[in-house]
């Protein structure tokens, strides 16, 4: 196994021009990458690249080639007003395969590296979502939404078409889920396909799974076997229990469609992420342990096609992997994984499960192997996306790519670091605090407390573009994020220690974390403090009201849960609430009135902020207005803030902007006065 070495990113930024600090504007205009790729070959890479860091991701976007031998030199391959995404290589890198609107519809096209116009590939009558190449390029598989039950196109076709004729508006269910996210569900599922590539367009397709009344998890959980004769995909088997359950299996089915073949019918909970080694030997794929649960810890599970022998990688490994790529050698599997407030790359060797940590400063994702380099994006709380390289030779990671040159050459980024405290239990806890731009020794400054959702997640050392903490710092606020138990890159018990204590462990970790970090940090002024947090978060800010109400000069509460047992009846993912909660709100045992927001009301006195999406149906915006009404009713100083159009999530820009000044405003009333 090679040896890598461990960077800080002060190797990778450098020295910076300090002048202006961070505004909603700077963040608008930040370019963000997506899609990076590295040719089989190994000496091209390609990548997107989308202008506006708060634009919505189906904005127009463009692809662009670094040649890794000729001096990482960067050439832009496209040039349209579309966005072109999900870039593969032919298996020869000759050529690039990529989902495009050109044409009116989504369409996958092909574009030749040494020049020439991009070449529609498929002609077909439904949207194309997501795509495969076989290694021999006679062989596509296609992502599409299939009428169950239809076995052909034209059927799908046909049903789509009268439900567009529909006279009425109703909508008609006899299953949950009815709704996820932001979208009321329909009849049509997510399917395989396949087609034959040839010389035509591609006009025609066969549906591998036409009766399965069921989604496919994606096409980046689908792969072809060894042999280019068969599928193996990720899906829930079709049920009307899928609401809540998180039952992930992997299945296995002919080109020529057929039986599914369930790899993973014993395991009961999550299995994800199928792919192969390149030599054959090997199947790998991630898979949870416990049933109704989806932060579970992801481990790495290896199947050796030849002997049938199946065993978990480092199985004593306390950290969930994101994430993996199998190395050149294909006895070594790179992986990423939350550890300590960072996301990290780390290598896996198959014969004896050591780990090796690779590279762990901010956030790396995009993990490619290219012979002996290891190419990936990376960014932290003080630098957006980029993408580097890491050779065995140097162990050094090298920019490919300064995609934000120009816009960050006149940035003042704040200075932060990480701490550690004993929280509940006296156990240890971990967060990061942040100065103010305007940093001056001797001085006090008011705090953003910023408290993160999931409530199984953590804010770490990244670049986050809706709630970016240096744009607080650039008000002249100290930060302040606590990772509390249930965090995630702790260790599965700390991740799980949430589960029934919702208003527990992590409330008294944000309180003694905040007087920890003040006690420690001077210029951190305790008394003059908003906390603020969004979902999980926003529900941390109702709990606070009732249980901490002389904490905070004022409270921001984004899609916040308010009443727990009217939360589980609106919601769509029932596995969260029943596994966090202890079952259905009917379940007496539960915790959905122990650790109700809406029951400690007589204890409200802060002022509050309260944002919500009309389309939210993750946390539905009833959440919010039972919060806002109360305040109003007790007389409270609050104000509402609505989306109509936006859902979980504040997502287009001009929103995103009234968002942040909503925020800022409402802060500066309270902690400036």
């Amino acid at each position: 196994m090679k040896a890598w070495i461990f960077l800080t990113a002060a190797l990778l930024s450098g020295a910076a021009v300090a002048k202006t600090p961070l505004t909603i504007e700077h963040l608008n205009k930040l370019n963000k990458v997506y899609d990076v790729v590295v040719s089989p070959d190994g000496r091209y890479l390609v990548y997107g690249q989308k202008n506006g860091g708060l634009a919505p991701a189906d904005l127009s976007a463009d692809l662009y080639l670094v040649d890794l031998q000729q001096n990482n030199k960067v050439s832009r391959l496209t040039f349209n007003d579309d966005k072109e995404h999900s870039v593969a290589w032919s298996k020869d890198s000759s050529a690039l395969y990529f989902i495009a609107g050109r044409s009116g519809s989504s369409q996958v096209w092909r574009l030749p590296i040494t020049g020439g116009e991009a070449q529609q590939i498929t002609d077909l009558p439904l949207d194309v979502d997501g795509f495969l190449v076989s290694a021999d390029n006679s062989k596509i598989v296609l992502q599409m939404a299939a009428k169950p039950g239809c076995e052909t196109l034209s059927c799908t076709v046909e049903a789509k078409q009268v439900k567009a004729g529909q006279q009425d508006s109703a909508m008609v269910y006899d299953q949950l889920m009815v709704r996820h996210w932001d979208t009321w569900a329909d009849e049509f599922r997510s399917h395989l396909y396949v087609a034959d590539l040839t010389a035509k367009k591609v006009t025609d397709a066969k549906d591998l799974l036409p009766e399965w009344n069921t989604d496919i998890a994606g096409i980046n959980e689908v792969s072809f076997t060894p042999d280019g004769k068969n599928l193996v995909f990720s899906a829930k088997i079709p049920g009307a229990d899928q609401a809540w359950h998180t039952n992930f299996d992997i299945f296995q089915v002919s080109l020529k469609g057929g039986e599914k073949v369930n790899l993973t019918r014993d395991n009961a909970a999550w299995d994800a992420k199928p792919s192969f080694s390149s030599d054959g030997r090997f199947m790998a794929y991630l898979a949870m342990k416990k049933p109704v649960y989806e932060a579970d810890r992801f481990g790495l599970i290896l199947l050796d096609m030849v002997t049938g022998q199946r065993k978990e990688l480092a199985p004593e490994w306390d950290r969930s992997i994101s994430d993996y790529k199998f190395g050149a050698d294909n006895r070594t599997i790179y992986v990423t994984a939350q550890d300590t407030g960072q996301h990290g790359i780390f290598s896996i060797n198959t014969s004896f499960g050591d780990i090796s940590k690779v590279y762990a400063d901010g956030t790396a994702n995009d993990l490619n192997v290219a012979g002996n380099k290891l190419i990936f994006t990376n960014h932290s709380l003080d630098k957006p996306t980029d993408i580097y390289q890491i050779t065995a030779e140097t162990g050094a990671p090298t920019a490919l790519t300064q995609i934000n040159k120009e816009a960050l050459a006149d940035i003042q980024f704040a200075e932060f670091a990480q701490f550690n405290f004993p929280g509940a239990n006296d156990e240890t806890v971990h967060g990061y605090w942040m100065k103010p731009v305007n940093y001056k020794e001797g001085q006090k400054y008011p705090i953003a407390f910023i408290v993160h959702g999931g409530p199984q997640g953590s804010f770490g050392n990244m670049f986050n573009y809706r709630w970016n903490a240096q744009l607080w710092a650039a008000q002249g606020y100290g930060v302040v994020m606590i990772d509390f138990h249930g965090s995630t890159g702790y260790g599965q018990a700390f991740t799980d220690s949430i589960a029934r204590d919702w208003g527990g462990k992590p409330l008294v970790d944000l309180q003694k974390g905040l007087a920890f970090i003040t006690e420690k940090e001077k210029w951190l002024d305790g008394n003059n403090a908003c906390a603020l947090g969004a979902s999980y978060g926003g529900y941390m800010m109702n709990w606070i009201a009732g249980n901490w109400p002389e904490g905070f000069k004022c409270l921001v509460n984004h899609a916040g849960l308010f009443d727990m047992p009217s939360f589980y009846g609106s919601t769509e993912e029932l596995w969260f609430p029943e596994h966090d909660m202890g079952g259905p709100v009917w379940n007496k045992e539960g915790d959905y009135q122990k650790f109700n927001p809406s029951a400690l009301v007589d204890n409200w006195k802060t002022p509050m902020l309260v944002i919500h999406g009309l389309k939210d149906y993750r946390v539905p915006y009833a959440q919010g207005l039972g919060a806002f009404t109360t305040l109003q009713r007790k007389g409270i100083e609050s104000k509402l803030v609505i989306f109509p159009d936006e859902n979980h999530w504040i997502l287009k820009p001009r929103n995103a902007e009234r968002w942040y000044n909503e925020v800022f405003d409402w802060m500066k009333l309270h902690t400036r006065k």
